[in-house]
């Protein structure tokens, strides 16, 4: 049953953070209509709407990247009592998050059109830049991973 659990959280997110990207990309259409030429110069510059702090899109978007990643690694440490299972369990919600993501943006934008396309993975600590492909075979790897450690630790 916590299977199941894990499973719905990861899909959840997928769909949050494609749902959060297709309005982030809406707005970066709007810098630069050609995402291909958007530069990470014209992403710090500070947002008209947080001009009293000064915050960055590039800023805002950071603190976005980052905050399913907390809320997976809570779910893992306090779902699970063994250190094995914990890890099992972030692999498991971070691979369905991803994959379901790029699903998600498929299914609304149609968006990768191949997974040749190179794409933006996360900008922490600098930006990871890479074909969709990449990030779909390492979240194979986890949801292996994970399986293997679910299977072989009760």
């Amino acid at each position: 049953m916590r299977l199941i659990f894990y499973i719905i959280i990861g899909l959840a997110l997928g769909w949050w953070e494609g749902v959060v990207v297709i309005y982030i990309r809406e707005i970066l259409t709007a810098l630069q209509p050609d995402l291909t030429k958007l530069t990470i110069s014209q992403l710090t510059i500070p947002l008209i709407i947080t001009r009293e702090k000064g915050y960055s899109l590039l800023f805002i978007e950071k603190t976005r990247e980052i905050t399913p990643i907390i809320i997976i690694l809570c779910f893992s440490f306090l779902c699970e009592k063994k250190i094995k299972r914990k890890i099992a369990t972030f692999f498991l919600i971070f691979a369905i998050w991803d994959l379901f993501y790029y699903l998600t943006l498929k299914i609304l934008i149609n968006w990768p059109p191949s997974l040749k396309t190179i794409d933006c993975l996360f900008l922490i600590p600098s930006p990871w830049i890479a074909p969709v492909w990449v990030p779909i075979v390492i979240m194979v790897i986890f949801l292996l991973i994970s399986g293997y450690i679910f299977k072989k630790v009760k």
